[in-house]
């Protein structure tokens, strides 16, 4: 699996736009905004976007699915339906976050824990990490050894649990059973922030060393 990261809207939150290197095919995941630049690394890398994935209902992470889905006419996949209340109020979260006006979405397909998704030739494994938010999803490539977290896990932190319906023991629990269970060597590329591994993160990680 190939992939490039575009750090998008004032939160810099880092868009990856990934793909199949046998047929060119990719998915943008979390095009929360500044679809120009996210169309630039896409065209800059030759690939054909198929769909678009969506880790959780934030602004700053699916602002720009509504849009992107409607200007390349592309199927969305995820987040987990409990995240549906997020995405209906996205309006209200653009007034809130000081954001443009940004529309809501009705994924293509809701994901669940243990579901696949595809892209071109590739399949990702679908984990559901809530705690961040209750719908939160994770997307992992075991060939390539490389996960997208969202905003679950940082490189020395963790997701924020203060937002409606975030839950800290979630959290932990999501990161302890969900995702270090993929071995230390997991690479990952979190929401926001430099990329980091689920070893380095067990071991130095504030918020999870025992």
């Amino acid at each position: 699996m190939h992939y490039t990261i575009v750090p998008v809207t004032p939160f810099q939150q880092n868009c990856t736009v990934l793909w199949c290197p046998e047929t060119m095919k990719g998915a943008a995941v979390d095009p929360g905004g500044d679809l120009p630049l996210i169309l630039r690394a896409v065209q800059a890398k030759g690939v054909t976007l198929e769909k678009i994935l969506v880790t959780h209902g934030h602004i700053d992470h699916a602002g720009g699915v509504a849009d992107l889905a409607e200007q390349l006419t592309l199927p969305i996949e995820g987040p987990q339906r409990e995240d549906q209340f997020w995405i209906d109020g996205m309006p209200s979260q653009s007034k809130m976050f000081g954001f443009p006006p940004v529309r809501s979405f009705t994924p293509d397909r809701w994901l669940e824990d243990g579901d696949t998704v595809t892209v071109g030739k590739l399949t990702l494994d679908v984990r559901h990490c809530p705690g961040h938010t209750p719908g939160h999803v994770v997307f992992i490539h075991q060939p390539s050894r490389l996960a997208i977290v969202g905003d679950v896990l940082f490189q020395g932190s963790i997701g924020r649990t203060d937002f409606p319906r975030g839950n800290h023991a979630d959290l932990l629990d999501s990161i302890r059973t969900r995702l270090f269970p993929y071995g230390d060597d997991m690479a990952f590329i979190p929401g926001h922030g430099p990329m980091s591994t689920f070893g380095e993160e067990r071991l130095y990680n504030p918020f999870l060393t025992d």
